[in-house]
């Protein structure tokens, strides 16, 4: 399988991603082995996406409950898709997902509404993001055109981006298919940048963005007369006094998703590593989370732990989000996803949680001293893209989906009709449908301004090399968890077993 340097030609790569996939799904890999062999053949699963092998996505199962009619399609769209589609009636189009709320939101909407007006049948196959990842891979190593569109982790850009087709281009060459008022800059720049860009050219449009923000009890803080902490040092302050005060009611002054081997351990860590200066690499492209700073974020967390319920060691965001539904926490930093669960059903603080920016770093590396385009920031994110496949035998009718599934008015029904899922699009914040949503209840859009903001301002991202799959979901998680086991002697002890495992891992892709 290899060409003489070590590395697999892309052919046989993507052959060997398939078969891997196949294994895991039919279970005769276990999830360590499917995780070092994505390593071995240039991918990795970042952020959610790795978070899918054995894992579910952190936002809430149920929709929201609003009337469809109440958030239906402008005219505009509704004689645009009956003009564009007439050409194509009786095309089937596939578009291969995992179960993002956008995807699912789609998957409600596209009978009624883009099947209906333009005759063009659409089929989305909805898939745990591992058998995502075969799916793709076999269809671009074959040059199937199985499916026309392709989910995208963000870790997957360099390698499929070939088998996509940049949908900027297209809609410049296809101008008498061409949505008007798509409006390209309405997608949140970082986001573009971050998520969907390689090299020079776009892979795809954003589609998902999952991010850190703050959430807290605003009836302990006014209890408590309590302020809103805006720095590090004053969000530490702030849970230990409501841990003090509160723990004997049963709440814990924060949580966390702390579970030894989980990618969830590496995202809490990663964030408070960022937020005190910290960052995985440094610009020599080594570990750097034994550095000063990245012993301060390690210390900083450490800290917090004392004031979690002891059960965090062994949650996820799943754990996370319950514990704090259930009343169990004051205060956390993590996905802005959880939000609309509190307000959800079974919840016992609906209305009680409120959104908040996330305090500022007590000190930030810049992106330029991290390593593997790492940016560091207290938001941590994850996304995804939607992409137009190379392959596609009707690229067309595939590209007419795209642009409704991704334009202004579904995007903004997206955020309402998706549980309160964080949004790509700019103008998705000031729409008035999801205005109308911010307020208590399932759904509720209260915190997109403090979403935007932090995708504007404070959004983190890990590092991208094709080793970080293992290292992200097995080396560091599994150290970490040994070390709040206690059966790591030492926070410098468990950053040098890190190290010796990170630097060996990420040598073949060093550029320096």
């Amino acid at each position: 399988m290899g060409n003489g340097n070590g590395k697999m030609k892309e052919n046989d790569c993507k052959a060997y991603i398939a078969d891997s996939a196949r294994a895991f799904v039919q279970r005769s890999i276990g999830k360590r082995e499917f995780l070092r062999r994505l390593g071995l053949a240039g991918l990795g699963l970042s952020s959610f996406g790795a978070t899918m092998l054995g894992g579910n996505r952190p936002f809430p199962a149920t929709m929201a409950t609003r009337a469809l009619a109440d958030t239906g399609p402008a005219a505009e769209m509704t004689k645009w898709l009956r003009d564009v589609g007439r050409n194509y009636k009786g095309t089937t189009i596939r578009f291969v997902s995992e179960p993002t709320p956008p995807t699912i939101v789609a998957s409600l909407l596209a009978r009624d509404e883009f099947v209906a007006n333009t005759g063009i049948d659409v089929e989305i196959e909805i898939l745990p993001l591992e058998q995502v990842l075969q799916k793709v891979a076999a269809d671009a190593r074959g040059q199937l055109g199985a499916y026309d569109l392709y989910y995208l982790d963000q870790s997957w850009t360099a390698m499929f981006a070939g088998d996509t087709i940049d949908p900027r281009d297209y809609y410049g060459r296809k101008r008498d298919l061409a949505l008007p008022d798509f409006d390209w800059k309405d997608f949140a720049e970082p986001l573009v940048q971050g998520i969907s860009t390689y090299k020079d050219g776009l892979i795809g449009i954003p589609f998902d963005i999952p991010i850190f923000i703050l959430m807290y009890r605003r009836d302990l803080f006014e209890k408590h007369r309590l302020n809103v902490p805006t720095t590090m040092s004053g969000y530490m302050e702030t849970v230990k006094a409501l841990d003090e005060a509160e723990r004997g009611n049963g709440i814990h002054g924060t949580t966390g998703q702390l579970k030894a081997g989980h990618y969830s351990l590496n995202c809490d860590w990663t964030a408070w590593l960022w937020a005190n200066g910290g960052s995985v690499f440094g610009k020599d492209e080594l570990f750097a989370g034994g550095d000063e700073n990245g012993m301060r974020g390690l210390a900083y967390m450490l800290d917090l732990v004392k004031h979690m319920p002891a059960a965090a060691n062994s949650w996820t965001w799943d754990g996370e989000a319950l514990s704090l539904s259930q009343g169990n926490a004051a205060m956390a930093i993590s996905w802005g996803e959880i939000f609309p669960g509190l307000d959800g059903s079974g919840s016992k603080v609906v209305g009680l949680l409120e959104a908040a920016r996330p305090p500022a770093e007590a000190s930030l590396r810049p992106a330029d001293q991290a390593g593997f385009h790492e940016v560091p920031h207290i938001g941590h994110q994850g996304g995804s893209s939607i992409c137009l496949s190379k392959y596609s035998k009707n690229p067309d009718a595939a590209w007419i989906f795209m642009q409704w599934v991704c334009s202004k008015d579904v995007a903004a029904r997206s955020a309402v009709l998706g549980s309160g899922a964080a949004a790509v699009r700019n103008s998705t914040y000031k729409d008035p449908r999801v205005l109308a949503a911010a307020k208590v209840g399932p759904g509720t859009t209260r915190h997109f301004p403090v979403t935007e903001w932090t995708i504007q301002n404070a959004m983190g991202s890990e590092p991208k090399l094709p080793a970080w799959v293992e290292i992200s979901n097995d080396i560091i998680p599994t150290e970490l968890g040994k070390l709040l086991s206690g059966q790591q002697a030492s926070p410098a002890q468990c950053m040098a077993a890190i190290k010796e495992r990170v630097d060996s891992l990420a040598a073949p892709f060093r550029t320096r």
